[in-house]
């Protein structure tokens, strides 16, 4: 049996939350594998944080921030990172995990998240030049080398988003000299699907694409994320 944690804070009249569950069931039923979700709330992981490392083989940085701790899910992603676990981040999750990789790799230890301080000196999550949210666009997968492309198997994915944060640009470059690579973008060239280097399975995504998914169509980077956690 696989145990997925779904990192966020589960409020059940978000269409994205309720979303995440629908395609986890979806990509679970596709797959036939043993597989069970289970949301964790972002300030339950300090003082649990062993032992949720120790049950679970892959987490779903989910959207809906501000999180109620965010110290609790840079903990977790920052674990994954380093143990090569299998995550996914979406919307929100891709915000924190771009965060978490400018704290801990480029050493920007006061690198912060616009919606929870605009007044940081060191914002790497951004207000958005034009809000995403209730937006359905194109992405194109520019790395045809990234698991990304293997994923999808074309350069034109549709995507839904719900979002009004994302990447500065700023900091871009230096995050991807680093390997956490942008390897999908938009019309106006900016990040919207990150993917880490030589990991097994980290990938970041400011789209929804869970939103995408339905019984008879299972989306494919779902099913593929959990296919990665069942190969772990």
């Amino acid at each position: 049996m696989m145990k997925l944690a779904i990192i966020g804070d589960f409020d059940p009249s978000s269409q994205t939350h309720r979303a995440t569950n629908s395609a986890i069931e979806h990509s679970k039923n596709a797959l036939h594998a043993d597989v069970v979700a289970k949301w964790i709330a972002t300030d339950s992981i300090v003082a649990n944080l062993s032992a949720i490392i120790n049950e679970y083989q892959g987490f779903w940085i989910a959207p809906g921030s501000p999180y109620k701790s965010m110290t609790g899910a840079l903990e977790i992603i920052k674990y994954a990172r380093l143990n090569n676990t299998p995550t996914l981040g979406t919307c929100g999750g891709f915000q924190h995990m771009a965060i978490e990789f400018a704290r801990n790799v480029l050493g920007i230890t006061d690198a912060e998240h616009a919606e929870y301080d605009p007044y940081a000196s060191k914002l790497v999550v951004t207000p958005l030049s034009c809000s995403l949210a209730g937006k359905k666009l194109e992405i194109d997968i520019i790395d045809k080398q990234s698991l990304a492309y293997k994923i999808f198997g074309t350069d034109k994915i549709e995507a839904q988003y719900y979002c009004n944060f994302g990447l500065n640009p700023d900091y871009e470059a230096e995050i991807g000299r680093k390997g956490f690579k942008v390897v999908g973008s938009d019309t106006d060239k900016e990040a919207r699907i990150l993917e880490l280097q030589g990991h097994k399975f980290f990938m970041a995504t400011l789209f929804v694409p869970q939103a995408n998914s339905t019984p008879g169509q299972p989306n494919k980077l779902v099913t593929a994320f959990l296919a990665a956690i069942a190969r772990k």
